[in-house]
């Protein structure tokens, strides 16, 4: 990855349907260093990728993800007012793992359910183990989301969330989660905090910057990398940028 990477915020997702193959393709051809992605459970187990706890926002469906079985999952369209692509779907996370290139940073955002939360982390980290991706791959979450993680695997790379209401301690509470990664809200991100989170090793990459200005001023508080749901502008930017060098 280049110096400051930028993180396609659920593929490229101003452009095409979030967490879809489709907005992931754009972001690899973009060059992307890094993707942001949401997984959730069906009500049978099985891994998908959806931000919303329904699937309401983003589909032609309706309902919790965790009431709705694979089946009923597969056959929804994904395509969320993205006419282009009518009749893309949701894909599964075994699905989106095979899609990715080797070497890609992935930022797995875990959302677990009422009921499903170690059930779920315990697949996430299997196949994060079982694909070799320790390096390249980490799971972002909520306070529990990092406690499981812990007690299923400490070898997987963490990534504390909930920056809000916090921000005095938010570095250090993720440093005790021993975690690899922060992704502090783009609002609190300063140079105070860039010089803190780097002093207890933590990677920054803020959520989230979708302006030339705030993109700017992010890098220039020190961050590793910026996500986005605009990646064209911001690999644009840094390639201006680092042809200034």
């Amino acid at each position: 990855m280049s110096p400051i990477f930028a993180c396609a915020h659920r593929g490229a997702s101003c452009d095409f349907p979030e967490n879809t193959i489709p907005a992931f393709a754009e972001a690899v051809r973009l060059g992307c260093g890094m993707v942001e992605f949401d997984v959730r459970a069906t009500a049978d187990g099985v891994p998908v990728i959806l931000h919303d706890p329904t699937v309401d926002r983003t589909t032609d469906g309706a309902g919790p993800i965790w009431e709705l079985d694979f089946v009923q999952v597969e056959a929804l369209a994904a395509a969320a007012g993205h006419a282009a692509h009518a009749g893309v779907g949701i894909p599964t996370l075994t699905e989106l793992l095979d899609f990715f290139p080797a070497g890609l940073e992935l930022n797995i955002h875990v959302y677990p359910g009422p009921t499903d939360g170690l059930g779920l982390v315990d697949r996430v980290c299997h196949q994060i183990r079982e694909r070799d991706l320790l390096a390249t791959a980490f799971i972002a979450g909520d306070d529990e989301v990092m406690r499981l993680v812990i007690d299923r695997d400490p070898r997987v790379r963490r990534c504390l969330l909930g920056s809000q209401g916090r921000v005095d301690v938010y570095a250090e509470l993720a440093h005790e989660f021993g975690c690899s990664n922060c992704q502090p809200h783009n609002t609190i991100t300063d140079r105070a905090f860039c010089d803190r989170a780097h002093e207890l090793r933590l990677a920054v990459h803020p959520y989230y910057a979708d302006d030339i200005d705030e993109m700017r001023r992010l890098i220039d508080c020190g961050v590793d990398g910026i996500l986005t749901n605009r990646p064209r502008l911001l690999v644009d930017l840094l390639h201006a940028l680092e042809q200034l060098e």
